[in-house]
């Protein structure tokens, strides 16, 4: 009677851990079907943006240029500015004077007392205004 009874509550035992492995393998079925729902989105969202990507990259090759004159005036401006950095360089370093000095402005320019921020390599600091 006793192995009658283990033999059942094995059997019981058995039953219920076979429940429960139906139940995990349904709950995995599960979760892998989402799973490769989600995959799928994901690679359809990926196609569409890389299209969209490919599309404004067309747009942007295909984008007309500027006017042959404004290419010409900003190429110009580089090369004006290019040329005008050693004399401001050397202005901002304290170097030299001010580059839209004349001849009798740089007098007045050397007149003024040196700054501590001169001292420093520093451009010189404006004039406080008084209040009125």
């Amino acid at each position: 009677m006793e192995l009658f009874e283990k033999h059942e509550e094995i059997l019981g035992r058995r039953a219920e851990l076979l429940e429960q492995m139906e139940t995990r393998r349904e709950k995995v079925k599960i979760l892998r079907r989402q799973q490769v729902k989600e995959s799928e989105a994901a690679h359809r969202r990926n196609a569409t943006l890389l299209q969209e990507l490919q599309k404004i990259e067309d747009l942007l090759r295909e984008k007309h240029l500027p006017h042959p004159n404004l290419l010409a005036m900003e190429t110009r401006y580089w090369v004006s500015v290019e040329e005008a950095i050693p004399a401001w360089e050397h202005f901002l370093l304290g170097k030299g004077p001010h580059p839209t000095d004349g001849p009798e402005q740089t007098h007045r320019r050397a007149r003024q007392k040196p700054s501590t921020a001169k001292d420093q390599g520093l451009p010189p600091r404006p004039k406080r205004r008084t209040a009125r």
